[in-house]
C-alpha cells in the first residue's frame, strides 16, 4: 500500500517507452537521446529544514518516517563527464537508514563538504538530498567528454564518486580524501525517476538479471569483493575459514558466495533458526544460531562476556570441525568487535566495513599485538574492484540476494523495514520499471547459472 496520497504524481512515464525501444533491435542511440525529459521527477528525499530538529533528538528516538519525503524535484544538472540515467530500480543499503536518521552526522554537512572540493560539486548543495547508493537503469544522455557508454545502454551504477585528478585515485580511489559515496555523501542518488552520475561510475548491467536484481548488487558486491578478494582487503586464500557475522543479510549472503566460490569455509553466525536454515540451503555447512544457544557477547554491566565468547568458540569448533578462524568479516561493529578479535587465530585478520550496532569499537589490544593479528578497514570499492565484482555477476558466478521488492512510493516503509532488520538478503524499489522481473534479457544464462533456484532457497515459508 502506498504511503502517499493518490494525488501525488506517478512515475515520469518514460518506462514503457524505454522498454519498447529496448525491445526493438533496430533502435539507435539517437532514439533514446530524443526521448523528451520532464522538468521535474519524483524523488525520495530528506529536507534541510529537518536538520536541526533531528540532530537535537537522541539517536534512539530518530525515525526515517519523520524525515523521508517523496516529492517532486528538478532533474539534476549534467556536466561534460556525466551521464543522465532513467532509474528503472534502486537498491537499499543501510547508509540510507543512517541518512534518514541524520547519523552519524548530518547528511547536509556531507553535502557542504563535498561542495567545497570544487565549483562543479556546488550543484549538489541543495535544501534537499536525494538518497540511494545503488541503481540500475538506461542511459538517456551523455556529456561531451563521455566515451564509455551511449544512450540506450543498460547500466548499473558504482557508488564511488571520485576526483580523477587526485593523484591517489590512480593507485586506489579509496586513498583520496575527496572520494565520496553517491547518494550518501553526494546528492542526486538512486531513489528517483532519474539520476546523473559520473562516467567513472558506469558498469554494464548483467543481462540475465532483472532491473531490481541488478540494482541490489553494486555497493554490496564491490564491498565484499574488496574485503575478501582484492589486494586491498583480507586477500582470502584457498581453504581459509571466514567467520561471517549477520550472514543472512545482504552483505553476509554475498560473502558466503565468495567464500564458497573461492574454496574457503564460511562459518556463519545468525540470530534465528529461519536464517540458519537459509544458509544451509545455499551450501553453508558451519552455522551457529547464537540466539538458540543463548550466547551473549556482553554482560549486563557492559563488560565483555568472556565465557559467552568461549562458548561461541566451542560452537564454532562443533560446527566447523576446526576452531581456527583465518578471517573475520566484520560489519556489525560495537556488538561483535571484541569477539571478532578474540576469535581470530594467531596471525588472522579482521576486515571491517561498517558499524551498524555502533561505531565505538572495543577490543583487547593484547590479543591483537601479541598474536600478530590485523585489523583492515575497508570502505566500498574502487572502480576496478567494482568492475571485477560485476564481471563475476555477468558470468553467472555470483548471484543477487534480493528477496523483497516495493515501489518508490513505498520507500519510507522499505527503509524502515531495513532499519528494523525485518528482511533476508536485499531490498529493492521499482522506480521506472513496472514489475520485479522486468529487465531480464538473457534467460538462457539465467537458467544455466541457476539464479531462480538460488533465490528460491532464500525465501522463508
Amino acid at each position: 500500500m502506498s504511503l502517499l496520497s493518490n494525488a501525488f504524481p506517478k512515475a515520469a512515464g518514460l518506462g514503457p517507452q524505454i522498454e519498447a525501444l529496448l525491445a526493438d533491435p533496430a533502435a539507435k542511440p539517437q532514439a533514446f537521446a530524443a526521448l523528451p525529459l520532464p522538468a521535474a521527477m519524483r524523488a525520495l528525499v530528506i529536507d534541510a529544514r529537518d536538520e536541526a530538529r533531528t540532530m537535537a533528538l537522541p539517536e534512539a528516538e530518530r525515525d526515517p518516517a519523520q524525515t523521508l519525503r517523496l516529492r517532486e524535484v528538478p532533474l539534476p544538472p549534467m556536466a561534460g563527464d556525466e551521464v543522465l540515467i532513467a532509474v528503472m530500480a534502486a537498491g537499499l543499503n543501510y547508509n540510507s537508514v543512517w541518512s534518514s536518521m541524520f547519523m552519524p552526522g548530518s547528511p547536509f554537512d556531507y553535502l557542504r563538504r563535498f561542495g567545497s572540493f570544487s565549483p562543479r560539486n556546488g550543484t549538489h548543495v541543495r535544501d534537499y538530498m536525494v538518497l540511494g547508493s545503488d541503481a540500475a537503469g538506461v542511459v538517456l544522455r551523455v556529456g561531451s567528454q563521455v566515451t564509455n557508454c551511449k544512450p540506450g545502454d543498460e547500466v548499473c551504477v558504482h557508488p564511488g564518486v571520485v576526483n580523477d585528478h587526485a593523484p591517489e585515485c590512480h593507485e586506489d580511489d579509496l586513498l583520496s580524501p575527496q572520494t565520496r559515496a553517491w547518494g550518501f555523501e553526494t546528492n542526486f542518488g538512486a531513489f528517483a525517476d532519474f539520476t546523473v552520475v559520473r562516467a567513472s561510475q558506469i558498469l554494464p548491467k548483467p543481462r540475465h538479471l532483472s532491473w531490481a536484481e541488478a540494482a541490489s548488487l553494486p555497493l554490496v558486491n564491490g564491498t565484499v569483493y574488496r574485503m575478501l578478494i582484492g589486494p586491498n582487503g583480507a586477500r582470502m586464500h584457498l581453504g581459509e575459514s571466514v567467520l561471517i557475522w549477520g550472514a543472512a543479510g545482504g552483505l553476509g549472503l554475498l560473502a558466503c558466495q565468495y567464500v564458497l566460490r573461492g574454496g574457503g569455509q564460511p562459518v556463519c553466525v545468525v540470530s534465528s533458526e529461519d536464517r540458519a536454515e537459509i544458509l544451509r540451503r545455499i551450501g553453508v555447512q558451519a552455522v551457529v544460531n547464537r540466539s538458540a544457544a543463548g550466547i551473549s557477547l556482553w554482560t549486563r554491566d557492559g563488560a565483555p562476556h568472556e565465557r559467552g565468547i568461549a562458548r561461541l568458540r566451542g560452537r564454532i569448533r562443533a560446527a566447523a570441525g576446526d576452531p581456527s578462524i583465518d578471517i573475520v568479516f566484520e560489519h556489525p561493529g560495537a556488538e561483535t568487535f571484541w569477539a571478532s578479535v578474540a576469535l581470530l587465530r594467531h596471525g588472522g585478520r579482521v576486515v571491517t566495513c561498517g558499524s551498524t550496532s555502533g561505531h565505538e569499537h572495543r577490543y583487547d589490544n593484547r590479543r591483537l599485538w601479541m598474536h600478530v593479528k590485523s585489523i583492515i578497514g575497508s570502505h566500498g570499492a574502487n572502480y576496478h574492484e567494482a568492475w571485477q565484482a560485476n564481471r563475476l555477476v555477468c558470468r553467472g558466478l555470483i548471484h543477487p540476494v534480493l528477496t523483497d521488492t516495493g515501489q518508490l512510493a513505498d520507500g519510507v516503509g522499505l527503509v524502515r523495514r531495513l532499519r528494523d532488520n525485518l528482511h533476508i538478503g536485499k531490498i529493492a524499489m521499482l522506480c521506472q520499471a513496472a514489475a520485479p522481473r522486468d529487465g531480464i534479457r538473457d534467460p538462457g544464462l539465467r537458467r544455466a547459472a541457476g539464479v531462480d533456484p538460488f533465490l528460491q532457497k532464500l525465501m522463508v515459508s
